[in-house]
């Protein structure tokens, strides 16, 4: 068996995948083009991939008859086509559940940081300006009693809700249905609308996957929804938010301020957004942990060994 594996991943997965078959592994931390993707998976059984790698029948196609899985080491997969790989009798898995906690923290952390001006702060110390304390200095918002709006309550949405609970919040919530209830009575959580959530929320928090009908999910129309005091902050997908429309927002004070980790066009940033002190902007880093990114890569292994040793997948992906 040929195991395939786009970057650089963890040694321990790399251990696990050579109980398999053989591994390539290709040593950068960049995404490959699509010519190079289609020329290194030539004659592969497994591929394991990372979000910048888009894998379409063609890169199916040029892997051969013989592939039988492609791992995505992300919780989210819009840049594998499901149904493609399926009809060529590919199973697609991908690493639910062991990054949720890394990734609660940190969209709690651009909470934080956007409602109480962190980043701006950080800066000024920085630059070396004088500054001296008064009572009207770099003001930002508290969060108790604030309402904390989530959009897609799964695992990383619930993990940020108790967490805001632990700081006084209240939950409200809106997707594509109701969550247990059970969840909602821990929580204390509501259901609403999106429009009525846009309208109340002092927080909005994305967790939402990136699928047609979520592309651009808040742009001018939602935003100009949402309270001229409310804070976006969006670790799901980056095209889940318009840029253009954010920055204009956030620009002419029609909400306050926003967190982000994700972006439409990574790594770049909407030139908007890097000029303004009310956004906080940082690398994707919403499961940048030792211990996660080396369980995300680890549960990828599992996942080609178990398919390319007929044992099954762990955690695939419906078609």
């Amino acid at each position: 068996m040929r195991i395939v594996v786009t970057r650089n991943v963890p040694e321990a997965a790399v251990e696990l995948l050579r109980g398999a078959g053989q591994v390539h592994v290709c040593e950068r931390d960049q995404a490959l083009d699509p010519a190079e993707l289609r020329e290194v998976v030539a004659g592969a059984d497994g591929l394991v991939t990372m979000l910048g790698d888009q894998v379409d029948g063609a890169v199916a196609d040029a892997a051969g008859s013989q592939l039988k899985v492609v791992a995505n080491v992300a919780v989210g997969y819009d840049n594998l086509d499901v149904p493609a790989l399926a009809a060529r009798g590919v199973t697609v898995t991908n690493t639910p559940g062991v990054l949720t906690d890394a990734t609660a923290d940190l969209a709690f952390a651009l909470l934080l940081m956007a409602t109480r001006r962190l980043g701006e702060a950080e800066r000024l110390i920085r630059s070396g300006e004088p500054w001296f304390f008064h009572l009207g200095f770099m003001l930002g918002t508290g969060l108790q009693g604030k309402t904390l709006g989530i959009i897609g309550l799964g695992e990383i949405g619930q993990a940020v809700a108790r967490r805001a609970r632990a700081f006084g919040m209240r939950i409200a919530y809106s997707g594509r249905r109701r969550v247990a209830a059970d969840v909602e009575s821990e929580l204390d959580a509501r259901y609403l609308t999106r429009d009525e959530l846009l309208r109340e929320a002092d927080v909005l928090s994305l967790h939402c996957p990136l699928t047609e009908q979520t592309r651009h999910l808040i742009d001018a129309a939602a935003l100009a929804t949402m309270k001229p005091s409310a804070v976006l902050v969006n670790t799901s997908r980056g095209p889940v938010v318009d840029e253009a429309a954010l920055a204009e927002a956030l620009r002419a004070g029609r909400i306050a301020a926003a967190g982000l980790d994700v972006f439409e066009q990574e790594p770049a940033v909407h030139p908007g957004l890097l000029e303004l002190e009310n956004a906080v902007l940082i690398p994707h880093l919403g499961s940048a942990t030792v211990e996660t990114r080396t369980a995300m890569a680890e549960l990828a292994a599992r996942n080609v060994v178990g398919v390319l040793t007929g044992n099954g997948p762990v955690t695939p992906v419906e078609a």
